[in-house]
């Protein structure tokens, strides 16, 4: 039985905008006005201008924002939240808080990976697995089996190759399918509008109960098909079909970086109009509450479970190798009755974020969560000076495939103006001074700054101590098979098709 409820609790709103950068967002400097509603929001908030996420990319993150623990301190074998490990959501449920979770279809905040843990109402609009056979495509027909063969031959022609291979994805792109006549035929996760609106209907079924509601956006998430209404908002006019087009080309393997920057600019009008999507939505739903005279005793933070890479450093996406700062530096901003107006500047972990919300709405916050509050800070009693740490394992494009869990790890730690990168599998240890070098592009040389990259070193080992030492291995043995029967039906149905 739920405890009885205080009517009088400030509720909590979190938003994670998936692949969201910080440098994308107009609260953070940026000149496209693709977030106003934020940027309104943000003269009554609390803006963190260096706030950076523990992992990249989603199953790497997350564990810290909702549980605000590093994400492999329990192993590199555990994705995702516990069996049983307290949560933003367990503990507001505890107290009596309903709790919600809408989830746009990111397969790695499922149930599989432990996140429904804690919430009342859990909706993630994907598919069953079990569902999908991943074998069953028909018998290729004669001329797919003609454009795979010659494919294949063209390997053989040296430089001739490259021209098969772009007269092939010419035709492809153009002329071999139908074109799309609306985004939505194409795109792969529910919009924010969606999402808003299961949202806003469950917020009128709970009454004036203090409440818990997470939403995790996908909009900005690639391949870029941002909503129809939103390209109204963009200058540059991109069909659905053109759109297609570009994301089929920015996704090539077979291209230099000089080619695909060609790509760029349109790229980033559409991530762009999906940004300003999103920031519509969360517009629409603030009204809602408003309007329900449930804003006033609300708090809320939106922020981004990591950035998104447009050939900063050569790549593409949010490859889980990297932690340059497009990937990990993301916006947040904390709006709280009654907090005055900040900047914050100093760089802050989002393993300290959970505890801090808990603070702001006044509810205790469990010990066993790794982060610690600000909240104390924010409301005027000083600063903090600790280092932020972000780690990943390298390679691991897919946690569900355990060989890919097991790669060496790579570790970024920030303290201040400095940065170091560590790649465990090469040895390799990159010092970069933000403040002189913001896109990370020119290494410091190895005997300079020496005690500063001895005492950032001294953090990551530091770090790693205590992640081997601390272990939880119980609850990450509870999660191994906890994952392993709910992958058996799945398993079962794969091998049906097979």
């Amino acid at each position: 039985m739920k405890p009885h409820f205080n009517s009088n609790r400030k509720s909590l709103i979190l938003v994670t905008v998936d692949c969201l950068r910080a440098d994308h967002v107009g609260f953070m400097g940026y000149a496209r006005p693709t977030t106003p509603f934020l940027d309104s929001l943000a003269k009554e908030s609390c803006v963190f201008r260096s706030a950076t996420t523990a992992g990249a990319p989603t199953y790497f993150s997350l564990p810290a924002i909702l549980g605000a623990r590093y994400p492999l301190s329990l192993g590199r074998e555990v994705v995702g939240i516990a069996l049983g490990e307290s949560t933003l959501a367990s503990v507001l449920r505890a107290q009596g808080y309903a709790t919600a979770c809408f989830n746009a279809a990111n397969p790695y905040i499922s149930e599989l990976f432990g996140y429904h843990q804690g919430f009342d109402v859990f909706e993630d609009f994907a598919a069953d697995p079990a569902a999908i056979p991943h074998s069953s495509a028909p018998g290729l027909s004669w001329k797919a089996k003609l454009n795979r063969n010659l494919a294949q031959a063209s390997q053989q022609l040296g430089p001739l190759s490259a021209i098969y291979e772009e007269l092939y994805f010419q035709y492809c792109q153009r002329l071999a399918g139908p074109s799309p006549t609306s985004m939505d035929e194409v795109r792969r996760f529910p919009t924010a509008d969606v999402l808003v609106s299961r949202a806003c209907d469950w917020l009128d079924s709970i009454g004036n109960q203090p409440f818990f509601l997470w939403l995790h956006l996908m909009d900005p998430h690639a391949p870029y098909y941002p909503a129809d209404q939103a390209m109204a908002w963009s200058k540059t006019a991109i069909s659905p079909s053109e759109a297609v087009y570009l994301n089929s080309y920015w996704n090539r393997g077979d291209l230099s970086g000089s080619r695909l920057h060609a790509k760029k600019n349109p790229i980033v009008e559409l991530y762009d109009a999906a940004v300003y999507w999103v920031d519509e939505q969360l517009m629409r739903l603030a009204q809602r509450l408003m309007n329900r005279q449930r804003w006033h005793d609300c708090a809320m933070a939106v922020t981004a479970d990591h950035g998104e890479e447009f050939l900063d450093h050569g790549g593409r996406y949010h490859a889980p190798h990297r932690l340059h700062e497009e990937l990990i530096h993301v916006p947040l901003l904390l709006r709280v009755p009654g907090l005055t107006r900040r900047a914050v500047e100093q760089p802050f972990s989002l393993l300290h974020l959970a505890p801090t919300l808990l603070d702001a709405i006044e509810v205790k916050r469990p010990q066993t969560f790794s982060g610690a509050s600000h909240w104390p800070h924010l409301a005027g009693l000083g600063e903090w000076h600790e280092p932020c740490i972000a780690e990943a394992i390298s390679g691991c494009t897919n946690p569900t495939v355990r060989a890919n869990r097991l790669h060496p790890r790579t570790m970024a730690v920030r303290e201040g103006r400095y940065k170091l990168h560590l790649q465990f599998e090469t040895g390799c240890a990159e010092l970069f001074d933000l403040e002189a070098d913001p896109k990370e592009l020119r290494p410091i040389a190895e005997n300079v700054e020496f005690t500063t990259r001895r005492r950032l070193l001294e953090v990551a080992l530091d770090h790693l101590e205590r992640s081997v030492n601390q272990r939880d291995t119980l609850s990450g043995l509870r999660s191994k098979l906890r994952q392993l029967q709910l992958q058996w039906p799945h398993s079962l149905a794969k091998s049906a098709y097979t």
